[in-house]
């Protein structure tokens, strides 16, 4: 399980992924929604007034949305408890700071995960430090954190993750598969071998992935939005996020790694 400061806890944030973030009309979203304007259902007290509706209102992308903890971050840390509402002075930054945070708050999950396996000991001196100094970015004052340049710290930390993933994806014997950034929509992948396979940002949008061996592959990034992985064994799967689970579809016989939950919509 990563730390708590790396989980949501929206009771403590201003509902900023339902207002500073842009949604178009599609299979996740009922509606169209541009970013800096609160969302239909945010209620005054910063909660999802549909929170247990969402899906079968149409909103199933909030369901599989993660923040990392930065709406936390940004709402208790950076602004101080001051909220856009009682302070709208606040708003225009304070919706340009939290996917600057969210992107920060991504890094450290991964990072901490490489730090918490043993098969990434080689790496583990340059993970602290880049975790060191993802931590300091995170308490940078609003206005540091609205200029800064995620893609340069995000390059940066990859080359670690890369190194990370691939010890991990080391102990698993043979060869393994390489897809990474492939476009896999729709790939009928059904038992398919991938134990130790790099997944690295592949398309799997709607991939049949029932019964596929996916121990200790490399998943930074994969997109199983609509994926079929019933029956399939992710045990060691390296950065795979409850997000990436709660897109896709699976049932009681996947095996997901430890600290992430079986999501409710997948069938007994």
């Amino acid at each position: 399980m990563p730390p708590a400061d790396l989980q949501a806890d929206c009771a403590q944030c201003f509902g900023l992924c339902c207002v500073a973030l842009p949604f178009a009309a599609s299979n996740d979203f009922a509606v169209d929604k541009a970013a800096g304007t609160p969302c239909a259902s945010l209620q005054a007290d910063f909660r999802c007034g549909i929170h247990a509706r969402l899906r079968e209102k149409g909103f199933r992308g909030c369901t599989v949305f993660d923040c990392f903890g930065a709406g936390q971050k940004v709402s208790q840390h950076t602004f101080g408890g001051r909220d856009w509402r009682r302070h709208p002075e606040t708003a225009r930054q304070m919706f340009a700071v939290f996917p600057v945070m969210r992107q920060l708050h991504e890094l450290l999950a991964y990072v901490t995960e490489a730090l918490d396996r043993p098969e990434c000991r080689p790496a583990h001196a340059g993970l602290r430090t880049a975790r060191a100094e993802l931590e300091r970015l995170t308490l940078s004052p609003a206005d540091v954190l609205a200029e800064l340049d995620t893609e340069a710290v995000r390059q940066e930390v990859n080359a670690l993750l890369l190194r990370a993933g691939e010890l991990v994806r080391a102990t698993v014997p043979g060869r393994k598969k390489n897809h990474r950034g492939a476009d896999l929509f729709g790939a009928r992948l059904r038992n398919a071998r991938l134990g130790g396979a790099c997944l690295r940002g592949a398309c799997l949008i709607a991939a049949d992935l029932s019964g596929a061996d996916l121990r200790a592959a490399d998943v930074i990034g994969a997109d199983f939005r609509d994926a079929d992985l019933s029956g399939a064994d992710l045990t060691g799967a390296v950065f795979l996020t409850q997000a990436q689970v709660n897109a896709a579809r699976g049932d009681a016989r996947t095996r997901l790694p430890d600290g992430l939950a079986r999501p409710a919509h997948w069938q007994d």
